[in-house]
């Protein structure tokens, strides 16, 4: 059986129309897409098994990615079919006509096909990281285990809709300081560049010494505009290198380190990884899945290095019959409000609930967090551009000023 992309004709309106559909060759996909009401014109088959081997490389079965919203509506639509008494078959054939994310279609297209062969719906998944990461292959395949398919689905859906909203939060908040910076850097550059090299032309004229910051004034925009052509790449090839120590084992740890230490914004780095361990590991652990493959799961979606060191440390302690919060603890790196918890939901046989709760407060700290950061950055990037313009503005117009009263006098 083979997959194809195909686009054609609707019958009933003539508008154009396009997706994936599996059949045993391009004829059969013709015959099958006429009963739909679909007059065939273009069919590219993406996926061929067999000897043949792959006619056309897949577009979505490995590089394919979706955001997690997307992945989320997905999800709760196939909660609500399983929920339904829909075969999961079925419930995957329904959800592959009915979602327009072209990568998630193809890749549910190809999920269909393979637990058609008999393969488990998390063996399938597996074929497609780039939409459903290994939180929610192993949710799912505990889902499977202990038959409560449809509530696993819907734990997965509020998670993904949590962490998104969250995403979202973080991102709008800072966007409007981070455009502030851009405007003013732009503005400021602009005045260097294009003003200022015609007011020098003036003060060349003067006999008089120029004030120390009109040279240091002169002297910044003669090299931004003599050198800007080695200045911008500099910059570029700076970023590039940076980029490239950062995926470096130790520059990786390092940077991570000192963003937890930064003085504005590194408790808000600590707060959202905490937030994210919480709510990932009490998800994971409501599912069913053990708690040694939960906490690998956990160290791959902090996004800190240094927090991942902490929880493969913690793994390590665990297996050797310690608890969660006690390595936690040692690091130093977990606050002890969090250790606290997670210590008496240890003992209570309340982790889960301890865990989430956790999650809630530190997803409300992080929501005060960013506006005390973005109320401070408003004023302080307003400010900053303000001194450089009033410097700029004071470079040139004192000596004009001087000038002009020598000639009045």
């Amino acid at each position: 059986m083979a997959v194809f992309e195909y686009r054609g004709i609707l019958v009933t309106s003539g508008k154009p129309t396009k997706g994936f559909r599996d059949a045993e060759n391009a004829k059969v996909l013709r015959s099958t897409l006429r009963k739909d009401g679909i007059l065939l014109t273009v069919a590219n088959e993406t996926k061929a098994k067999g000897e043949s081997g792959t006619k056309k490389k897949s577009l979505f079965s490995r590089g394919g990615s979706a955001s997690a919203a997307d992945v989320a509506i997905m999800t709760r639509q196939l909660a609500t079919l399983i929920g339904a008494g829909i075969p999961l078959f079925e419930s995957l054939t329904a959800l592959i006509d009915q979602v327009e994310h072209d990568a998630i279609k193809h890749a549910l297209t190809e999920v269909r096909e393979k637990i058609r062969e008999g393969t488990s719906f998390a063996k399938a998944l597996e074929a497609h990281p780039g939409i459903f990461p290994d939180l929610y292959i192993n949710m799912v395949r505990a889902g499977e285990a202990s038959g409560t398919m449809e509530q696993v689905l819907e734990r997965l859906t509020s998670f993904m809709e949590a962490q998104a909203k969250l995403r979202g939060k973080v991102t709008s908040a800072l966007a409007y300081p981070i455009l502030m910076i851009i405007i003013g850097v732009t503005l400021i550059s602009v005045l260097m560049v294009a003003v200022v090299p015609n007011v020098v032309q003036i003060f060349q004229s003067m006999n008089e010494a120029l004030p120390w910051y009109t040279s240091l004034l002169i002297t910044t925009s003669d090299f931004m505009g003599a050198y800007w052509w080695i200045l911008f790449p500099s910059i570029g090839i700076g970023a590039y290198w940076f980029r490239r120590w950062t995926k470096t084992p130790d520059g990786r740890l390092r940077w991570h380190a000192f963003t937890l230490t930064m003085p504005i914004f590194g408790k808000l780095i600590q707060m959202l990884a905490v937030a994210r361990f919480s709510r990932t590991l009490a998800t994971l652990l409501s599912a069913g899945v053990a708690l040694l493959p939960a906490m690998d799961i956990v160290r791959n979606v902090l996004g800190n290095a240094v927090l991942e060191k902490v929880v493969v440390d913690a793994i390590g302690s665990i297996r050797e019959g310690q608890s969660i919060a006690e390595p936690l603890k040692k690091s130093g790196k977990f606050p002890p409000l969090v250790t606290h918890m997670i210590s008496v939901g240890e003992k209570s046989g309340k982790l889960e609930g301890m865990l989430e709760s956790v999650a809630d407060a530190y997803d409300a700290a992080v929501d005060a967090r960013v506006q005390v950061v973005t109320s401070l950055l408003e004023p302080l990037i307003i400010v900053v551009m303000g001194a450089g313009v009033a410097f700029i503005a004071m470079a040139i117009l004192m000596p004009l000023i001087k000038m002009s009263s020598f000639a009045g006098g």
